[in-house]
């Protein structure tokens, strides 16, 4: 997909990267049984896996869709690159014929921004080219986790129901299972070439689909590369004559060259994603939250020397004085946005969707300015340990009660979002109406006002196709980002529980709520190393331990994915 907004709060995360980009991209307290999957179960008190033996006969079969070759194809994990110029005269056509049957389907999905009327061109041309009327039940998605659980608590749940991987704490597993229907006789094994962009999902992100041992969710795929990347000022450093750094070492040293606080100009915003790529430190942006085998042990990130390392090496950046004040702020922090424009700073760790976005938003403003990114090298200098993300993090779910008209007219709504770029149906999906949300110049789609108000956060969350990059008005950056994702997915290694979608027991489910608080107080000088590590030996007597016999459990059940 191709974002059309470029703000973003300063933390980077999946979440404030659809909450930033119009894309659309808070544990609920419980104390019920959770998922009881295909896996392990834990004495009664729930928790589970997704891929149990039993997985492989849910999944729905992949084939391939021919129906637009990309200019960049997939490699090391990396999403497909589209840098051509569009022509809408030769756009193919992925869905030949209307696969709904007219009937109404409701949609609740979490939105960022001011939610569009009803009666807007934008839903009345999608529901006509796919033959469904559809209905948003837009809800704020800075709060959608509370509007999530009263819904899902009541009786009154709408036909299709948007879920977060970030909103799926506490009770909300059990809601998927008891209140959304199997999707399996529809798409399990070859039935889904009923479906031909839904076929064209790859597996891992299916995977991620089943809970309570059905294939319930619609996935939203990703790329299982690292979406966070060192973010610089190409123009700056070329002007300074100033090198990528290659190591932590060299890091720091340039960022001491180029910091002048009293000319106001300071090297990086906090680096600590940075940090964790370049020490390897195990994934933990969403569970399981950095569990791996090692050496045939389970531990956890915050267990090893390496998260303790980038830890330090971040605080060393705060206490040189070369991160900007704004930093210290947290999450509380403005958006960068301007000030790195302005060039008050010349580095950050952001999400890849802000190469674009950034380059967009100051391309008619500042001509001279130039954003890249930086490969992630070894602390020491050498190759990194890079660990994948999960390939799939929002779903939709069909309402248990929904008729098989119903689930029939929802999936002909996802087979159409799903298609891939290139094709009239994503055009429709993601630009809206030719005149009236875009305008095409020398090849390029540009979004009206109207197009950036409504033509955000909807039709999307149903469902998408594989992970895609494409940028016809900046095709260098699209293929620098392509290219990035390559070269670091060739660095990229998948945890014991990749792909799966882990549910841990309920009384585990807070148990690491104030590690990320400790993390920026130590970053940042307010804490000491010695705190982590008093925080660590508490995590393991107040369930830690346990929570790793659960998970070898799983590992036991379910196999590894490393």
């Amino acid at each position: 997909m191709t974002p059309n907004a470029a703000s973003a709060p300063s933390g980077p995360s999946r979440r404030s990267f659809l909450a930033s980009t119009a894309v659309a991209t808070a544990a609920v307290s419980g104390g019920l049984p959770l998922l009881a999957a295909c896996g392990a179960s834990d004495s009664g008190s729930g928790g589970g896996s997704s891929s149990g033996k039993d997985a492989k006969k849910l999944l729905p079969s992949y084939v391939a869709n021919n129906v637009v070759t990309p200019d960049i194809p997939s490699k090391n994990g990396s999403s497909i690159g589209f840098t051509s110029k569009l022509d809408l005269g030769t756009l193919k056509t992925s869905v030949p014929k209307k696969l709904g049957k007219g009937g109404k389907v409701t949609v609740m999905s979490p939105f960022w921004g001011s939610p569009p009327k009803q009666d807007n061109p934008y839903y009345n041309a999608m529901n006509d080219m796919i033959g469904v009327d559809v209905e948003w039940q837009n809800q704020d998605g800075n709060t959608y986790d509370q509007k999530l659980g009263a819904v899902l608590a009541s009786s009154d749940v709408p036909d299709v129901v948007v879920i977060p991987n970030w909103n799926m704490g506490g009770k909300i597993p059990t809601a998927i299972i008891s209140k959304f229907a199997d999707l399996g006789p529809y798409l399990s094994g070859d039935k889904v070439k009923d479906y031909p962009n839904l076929a064209a999902i790859p597996t891992d992100a299916w995977r991620r689909c089943i809970f309570g041992g059905k294939l319930r969710g619609l996935p939203m795929p990703s790329s299982y590369v690292t979406n966070i990347v060192p973010l610089y000022r190409k123009d700056i450093f070329d002007k300074e004559g100033y090198e990528v750094p290659r190591s932590a070492a060299e890091f720091l040293s340039l960022a001491k060259e180029i910091t002048n606080a009293k000319a106001k100009r300071w090297a990086c915003m906090d680096m600590k994603w940075t940090a964790w790529q370049m020490f390897g430190v195990l994934s933990g942006s969403e569970k399981p939250l950095g569990w791996n085998l090692v050496d045939g042990k389970l531990i956890n990130r915050i267990e090893t020397d390496e998260y303790l390392e980038a830890l330090e090496w971040t605080r060393k950046l705060f206490a040189a004085g070369v991160v900007h004040p704004d930093a210290k702020l947290g999450k509380n922090a403005p958006d960068p946005g301007p000030k790195f424009a302005a060039g008050e700073f010349l580095i950050y760790a952001q999400d890849i969707s802000q190469w674009w976005s950034r380059t967009a938003e100051q391309a008619t403003q500042n001509p001279d300015f130039k954003i890249w990114g930086m490969d992630v090298y070894g602390h020491d200098g050498g190759n990194p340990q890079v660990w994948a993300e999960q390939p799939a993090g929002i779903f939709a779910f069909v309402n248990k009660k929904a008729s098989a008209s119903v689930i029939h007219d929802v999936l002909a709504v996802a087979n159409t979002t799903a298609a891939p770029y290139g094709t009239k149906e994503y055009m429709a999906t993601n630009y809206g109406v030719e005149g009236t949300h875009y305008t095409v110049k020398n090849g390029v789609p540009t979004k009206t006002t109207r197009g950036n108000n409504e033509v955000i956060n909807a039709y999307v969350m149903v469902a998408s196709p594989a992970a895609t990059i494409a940028h016809p008005d900046f095709p260098d950056v699209a293929k620098a980002q392509v290219e990035w994702q390559q070269r670091m997915g060739s660095f990229t290694r998948k945890s014991s529980f990749f792909g799966q979608m882990i549910t841990e027991p309920s009384r585990y489910t807070n148990l690491m709520d104030d590690f990320e608080t400790l993390e920026d107080d130590i970053t940042r000088g307010r804490k000491k190393i010695s705190d982590m590590q008093q925080a660590v030996a508490e995590w393991k007597t107040k369930g830690g331990d346990k929570l790793r016999d659960w998970y070898q459990k799983l590992l036991d059940d379910n196999g590894s994915a490393s």
